[in-house]
């Protein structure tokens, strides 16, 4: 029979021995029921894989984006292009980032769900024409109360390089169809004093989507209204650059395109123009960005 010293004693020992055990690192044993909820296999979920961006998104008001993969592009014309200008420098762009863009120049339609009224010119043209004399400053509000309705932060205009990264969709040509106009694939070259398109295309605004679209599923990149981009207007950095974001000093805002009115040097992929972040004209609108 044990006597009460010694079980003092062996009750000493034994938690001397377990705190040498923590210290080298061991656990005490456990028994019963514990010993079972150690012993339970726990599943375990394995990481989840990186979501792939869907191909198209459509928003509240029916806005369809097409999703662009990052890469790498060679932006601005060669020397020997026909109709380019001394500011269409030729350098090497890296964006690193994909995006969506807009199918289609954002419509009257559109325009009006978020502003509740229609500025444009071609009202008769249609609701699904596109929006139209608006600045780049209304293009901010407009931008400003779309992220608000979706309760998000995404909605921005492109970079210039970013557009034209799209325009392209992998092509170097002066179209994205090619080199040679076509006025059977955009709408320009209608003015008084530009003739090119004169009883083929109606010398004004069309309806979205009426032509074919470039490898990438978008519309209406060359012709029908110019297209506000989000940079400031300056002669490009010398090339390879990695996301460009244009100058930071100036303050005409650069817009890409061509329209309805010009002849079809203007709508090149290379061409670049710039105005008033206040201008507003009948051959001019946008199209968005969306962030993944």
């Amino acid at each position: 029979m044990l006597k009460i010293s010694d079980m003092r004693k062996k009750n000493y020992i034994i938690i001397v021995a377990a705190w040498i055990g923590c210290l080298a690192g061991l656990q005490p044993p456990v028994y019963g029921a514990e010993a079972r909820k150690q012993n339970t296999v726990t599943a375990v979920t394995p990481p989840a894989k990186p979501q792939t961006p869907k191909h198209v998104l459509t928003n509240s008001i029916g806005m369809s984006f097409v999703y662009v993969p990052p890469g790498t592009f060679t932006m601005g014309s060669p020397e020997d292009e026909s109709g380019r200008y001394d500011r269409e420098s030729q350098h090497e762009v890296k964006l690193t980032r994909g995006f969506y863009i807009q199918t289609t120049e954002v419509t009257q339609k559109q325009w009006e769900a978020v502003m509740k009224r229609n500025p444009s010119h071609f009202k008769d043209c249609g609701e699904d024409c596109p929006v139209e004399q608006v600045s780049w400053n209304d293009v901010q509000k407009f931008i400003w109360k779309l992220n608000m309705l979706e309760g998000m932060n995404r909605y921005k205009l492109p970079t210039e390089a970013e557009w034209e990264y799209a325009c392209r969709a992998g092509t170097r040509t002066r179209f994205n169809w090619g080199n040679e106009p076509d006025c059977s694939l955009a709408n320009f070259g209608v003015a008084f004093f530009h003739k090119e398109c004169k009883s083929i295309n109606p010398g004004k605004t069309m309806k979205v989507g009426f032509f074919p679209p470039n490898k990438w599923g978008l519309y209406d990149m060359h012709g029908n209204v110019w297209e506000w981009c989000i940079d400031r207007f300056d002669t490009y950095l010398p090339g390879p650059v990695t996301d460009p974001m244009g100058a930071y000093a100036r303050v005409d805002r650069v817009f890409r395109g061509g329209s309805w009115s010009v002849s079809s040097r203007y709508c090149r992929s290379a061409n670049r123009d710039s105005g008033s972040p206040n201008a507003r004209l009948s051959t001019l609108g946008f199209r968005l960005m969306r962030e993944p």
